[in-house]
């Protein structure tokens, strides 16, 4: 096992972990415009945009560094970064990740179908559990720069793996890797999964 997970971060081109120099409290002067949308501690009220607390800091520094390079483009994020520097990005991303994600509920009806896939995926399928790369908890790999699930807005996560598998978004890297696997997912397989990671704690 620890070959595979050692082989698949030297494939990401993941070989020096370095962590992200951002000062959370410094972070925390600089994040008011962000509070309007993402909420003042990183907890989104709307289930549109996503919730930053919590959030590995690696994750959400290549986030903002693809937003602002144009490389993942978002209507409502056009122009919020440009006036932001590369301490004031990492400032930011280490306070969102010194917050705590809030919990959301799945849908009881879609829990069965969801905690299939994302504890086994779909195999017959070449499709890996979720787990491999967001734990069996959700909580993510911070040092590989994967993302927190648990408890992020099943709307959201939604749309994000609706845009991987349709190709509206590509900054998976060269490795495709959430591309090739949103492919395998049906609309009610997103819906499912995306229901029981909200509720995922």
């Amino acid at each position: 096992m620890n070959k595979v997970l050692v082989s698949l971060l030297l494939t990401l081109g993941i070989t020096g972990l370095a962590h992200a120099a951002g000062d959370a409290v410094a972070g925390q002067g600089k994040v008011a415009v962000c509070g309007a949308c993402h909420g003042a501690d990183g907890n989104s009220p709307a289930p549109n945009f996503p919730k930053l607390a919590g959030q590995g800091e690696r994750y959400l520094l290549k986030q903002l560094n693809d937003i602002k390079s144009g490389a993942r483009p978002i209507v409502e994020m056009t122009g919020m970064l440009d006036n932001l520097s590369d301490q004031d990005m990492q400032d930011i991303a280490a306070f969102f990740a010194s917050q705590k994600m809030s919990v959301g509920a799945a849908d009881p009806q879609l829990v069965a179908r969801g905690e299939a896939l994302f504890r086994g995926g779909k195999l017959t399928e070449g499709m890996p559990a979720c787990t491999g790369c967001h734990s069996p908890n959700g909580a993510g790999l911070d040092a590989a720069g994967f993302p927190q699930l648990g408890g992020q807005h099943a709307g959201y996560v939604a749309k994000q793996l609706t845009d991987f598998r349709e190709g509206n978004r590509t900054n998976d890297g060269d490795s495709m890797i959430m591309r090739a696997i949103a492919a395998k997912l049906s609309n009610k397989d997103i819906e499912a999964v995306s229901s029981y990671v909200q509720g995922l704690h």
